[in-house]
């Protein structure tokens, strides 16, 4: 049988609130039997705040709208030039036999930006205590390219996702504390010398996210006498 795969959703370039609105009411209304799904966006410049997040963190916001969500996490950023994926699984049926944690959900996602940066020749890497993935190497060593935050309802349902900088202005990250951490550096792919299309990243890292998060069926047990 073949693996249970989350579709794809391309949603082009999107306000944040209105597909916060429409996360939480997919979420809201979906059944055990509802497909999983992934949705590709880019936003218009917001600062989002996770659900503990300390607004003191935004430094500055220079008329960029802030929107508190139901997220982990502290501040983050988004805007033109960066992939966002918003993963809408159920974990209870994402692992053959049993759910699938958070823990082991967030290495998954993380493992997907690893391999979509090594696609094109950077080393990401993750660092204890701070989700999301950061350079492994070089001068720019520990600067952050991709964030993490999610959601996870008490029945195993999830949204939110994961954001990786491609081409952006990164001026936005400077007039907070990333993820509440004072001085955090933030780069982008293209900072870091690589040019790509936001289309092509926005695929890599949705497949990328596919292979790591299909289900496997269960194989079939055969009793021998």
């Amino acid at each position: 049988m073949p693996a249970n795969r989350p579709a794809i959703r391309e949603l082009g370039r999107a306000d944040y609130d209105t597909v916060f609105a429409a996360m939480r009411a997919f979420t809201d209304a979906r059944t055990p039997d509802t497909p999983d799904e992934l949705w590709i966006v880019e936003h218009p410049p917001v600062y989002t705040l996770g659900l503990g997040a300390d607004p003191g963190h935004i430094l500055s916001a220079h008329d960029i709208p802030v929107v508190q969500t139901d997220r982990g996490g502290e501040v983050t950023y988004h805007g033109p030039g960066q992939v966002v994926i918003y993963l809408l699984m159920d974990l209870r049926r994402n692992k053959p036999g049993g759910k699938l944690y958070a823990r082991q959900f967030v290495n998954k996602i993380e493992q997907a930006v690893i391999d979509v940066l090594a696609a094109y020749n950077l080393a990401g890497e993750r660092v204890d205590g701070a989700p999301g993935i950061y350079i492994a190497e070089g001068p720019r060593k520990g600067a952050k390219i991709a964030a993490l935050g999610l959601k996870v309802r008490g029945n195993g349902c999830t949204y939110h996702g994961v954001s990786l900088n491609v081409a952006m202005d990164l001026a936005p990250f400077t007039w907070i504390n990333p993820c509440g951490y004072s001085g955090l550096a933030t780069v982008d792919m293209r900072t870091m010398g690589v040019e790509a299309p936001l289309h092509d990243v926005q695929q890599a890292l949705a497949q990328a996210l596919v292979r790591h998060l299909a289900v496997e069926p269960e194989a079939a047990t055969i009793n021998s006498n």
